[in-house]
C-alpha cells in the first residue's frame, strides 16, 4: 500500500496501521460498543495491530481493573487516563520483549455516555491514546473531549468509531504536526455530528507544546465554537464549568487587560450578585475574547497574541473563553446549552449602540427583532458600564442615543429590566484605552504601568509580553 492515505477513508487508515508490524497495542472502549476495534477488524489484518480489545461495562469490573478515581465519575478525563495507563503498562509488561525491537506500542481508550433509552442525557466521551513516538521511547498522550449530536446511539457509536481510528492514525503519522492531528480528527464525518471542545497533549514528545494554542486551533479547525481556560491556565470543559451555574461574562480585546476592564468586571459582578439567588458560590465569571471583528470576519489574531491575553487575565484570577461568536445572542445561546440559570453580559455604551445598529443583523432573517428575541428570552440581562460625557461626567445607561424608530424598543428593554446600569468606581478610568497601552509597552515609556493592574504590569515585564523590551 502507498505510504500516503490520500482520501479520508476510515477503513484505508485502519488498514495502513494494520499492515505496519511496528505498531501494536490495545483498544478498550466503555459505553458505546467497540466501534474503534470493529473498524480495525473490518479493515483486515488486525492481528498485526491489536493485542487485545476490551469493554468493561460493569462498574465493579471496571473499578477492579482501573481503580476508583477521585471524582468517582466513569465518563471523565481521569478515568480515560487511568485506562490508557493501565493498558499501556500491560502491553509493555507482556509483549515488549517478544515483539520486534522497532515496535512502537500504544493503548487507545474511550469512556462514553451515548444516548440512553430515555434520551435526555448528556452525550459525550473522553477518548485518548498513549503512544510511543519512537521505539523504546517514553510514551506521550493525546486526550480529547467529544460531544455527540446524532439523535440515536447507533449513529453516535459509528461517529466515535471513525474518530477513534482518526486519532490512532494521526498519533502515528501526524505526531510531528499537532495541528494536523486536530484537523484530521473528523475526517470521514459529515459536519455537525460531533464537537471536540478540548484537546490535550502530554508527555516527553510534547513537552514544548502549549495546550492553550492547540485548543484555540480547535475553533479555527471548526471542531468547536469556543474553548475555555481556568485561572490556572488549564483547559476547562464548558459543560463542567457552567453546569447549574449563573454566568456573568464580559467581552473585550483585553490587549492587554487594563484597570478599566477590571472595574467593568468587578462592577458587573456587584450588580449581578444583587439578584436573588445569585452569589459568588454559584456564579462563573468569564472574560470572553472573540476571534472575529464586528462584521463576523476572523481578525486573524496570532495564537501567541491570544495566549498572552489569556495569561494576563488568568493572572488576575479570571476564567477566560475564546470564541468565534460575533453577536451577543449567539454568545447567550452558547451558555444556555449548559445552564438554565441567570446569564449576565457586561457591555459598554459603545456595545449598546452596536446592538441597536440594524446593520449588525445582516443575514439574520428577522433582523434586529429576531436578534433581541434571541438575546432576552429568559433570565438574561445586559449590564451597561458608563462612558465619559462631554462635561467629563459619567453618562447614564438610559441616555444612550438610538435611532428614533427604535427608541420605544429601547424603552421596552429598560422598563422590563433587560438592561441595567452599573457604576464606574473612578472617573479617571475613562482615560484608559487598551490600544494606547499597547502602543506604549514597546516604546520604553513607563506610563502604561499605571493603567494596568500591578500584577499585569509585572507579568508583562517579566515575560516580555506585547513587545516589551525592558
Amino acid at each position: 500500500m502507498s505510504k500516503q492515505v490520500s482520501s479520508r477513508d476510515t477503513r484505508a487508515k485502519a488498514l495502513r496501521v494494520n499492515l505496519d508490524e511496528k505498531k501494536y497495542g490495545t483498544i478498550v472502549e466503555i459505553g458505546a460498543g467497540q466501534e474503534v476495534a470493529r473498524q480495525f477488524f473490518l479493515a483486515g489484518a488486525a492481528a498485526g495491530t491489536i493485542a487485545k480489545t476490551m469493554s468493561a461495562y460493569d462498574m465493579k469490573f471496571s473499578d477492579a481493573i482501573y481503580g476508583v478515581q477521585q471524582d468517582r465519575r466513569y465518563v471523565s478525563k481521569s478515568r480515560v487516563q487511568a485506562m490508557m495507563a493501565q493498558e499501556f503498562d500491560l502491553v509493555i509488561e507482556r509483549i515488549a520483549d517478544v515483539r520486534p525491537k522497532s515496535s512502537r506500542f500504544f493503548s487507545y481508550a474511550a469512556t462514553v455516555a451515548a444516548k440512553s433509552f430515555k434520551g435526555n442525557n448528556e452525550c459525550h466521551a473522553w477518548c485518548g491514546i498513549r503512544v510511543q513516538m519512537y521505539p523504546g521511547a517514553e510514551p506521550s498522550d493525546i486526550v480529547v473531549h467529544v460531544r455527540m449530536f446524532d439523535d440515536n446511539a447507533e449513529a453516535q457509536q459509528q461517529a466515535l468509531g471513525v474518530l477513534g481510528v482518526n486519532l490512532i492514525y494521526a498519533a502515528y503519522y501526524y505526531f510531528e504536526d499537532p495541528r494536523k492531528i486536530i484537523d484530521s480528527l473528523t475526517d470521514g464525518m459529515k459536519p455537525n455530528r460531533v464537537e471536540i471542545d478540548s484537546v490535550e497533549f502530554h508527555g516527553p514528545y510534547f513537552d514544548d507544546l502549549d495546550n492553550r494554542a492547540k485548543n484555540i486551533h480547535l475553533i479555527r479547525s471548526w471542531k468547536t465554537r469556543a474553548v475555555m481556560f481556568k485561572p490556572d491556565g488549564s483547559v476547562a470543559i464548558p459543560a463542567d464549568m457552567l453546569y447549574k451555574k449563573n454566568v456573568l461574562t464580559i467581552r473585550g480585546s483585553f490587549r492587554p487587560v487594563t484597570k478599566l476592564n477590571v472595574d467593568m468586571i468587578e462592577q458587573g459582578k456587584k450588580a449581578f450578585f444583587a439578584q436573588q439567588g445569585v452569589d459568588e458560590s454559584n456564579t462563573v465569571a468569564i472574560a470572553e475574547i472573540s476571534l472575529n471583528d464586528a462584521y463576523g470576519n476572523d481578525a486573524n489574531f496570532p495564537e501567541a497574541d491570544l495566549i498572552e491575553r489569556v495569561q494576563l487575565l488568568n493572572s488576575l484570577g479570571y476564567n477566560v473563553m475564546i470564541s468565534d461568536y460575533t453577536r451577543y445572542f449567539s454568545l447567550r445561546a452558547y451558555f444556555r446549552q449548559y445552564t438554565k440559570m441567570h446569564i449576565g453580559i457586561v457591555v459598554g455604551m459603545i456595545n449598546i449602540k452596536q446592538i441597536f445598529d440594524e446593520n449588525f443583523y445582516r443575514g439574520v432573517e428577522g433582523g434586529i427583532l429576531e436578534g433581541f428575541g434571541k438575546l432576552f428570552p429568559d433570565n438574561t440581562q445586559l449590564y451597561v458600564y458608563p462612558e465619559k460625557a462631554e462635561d467629563g461626567q459619567p453618562t447614564h445607561f438610559t441616555e444612550v442615543k438610538v435611532p428614533n424608530h427604535l427608541r420605544f424598543l429601547y424603552r421596552h428593554l429598560l422598563e422590563n429590566d433587560f438592561i441595567a446600569g452599573i457604576d464606574c468606581s473612578d472617573p479617571a478610568l475613562f482615560e484608559i484605552f487598551s490600544r494606547e497601552v499597547l502602543k506604549q509597552i514597546p516604546s520604553g515609556s513607563k506610563d502604561w504601568m499605571n493603567m494596568v493592574p500591578e500584577k499585569v504590569a509585572s507579568e508583562i515585564v517579566e515575560q516580555k509580553l506585547f513587545g516589551y523590551k525592558g
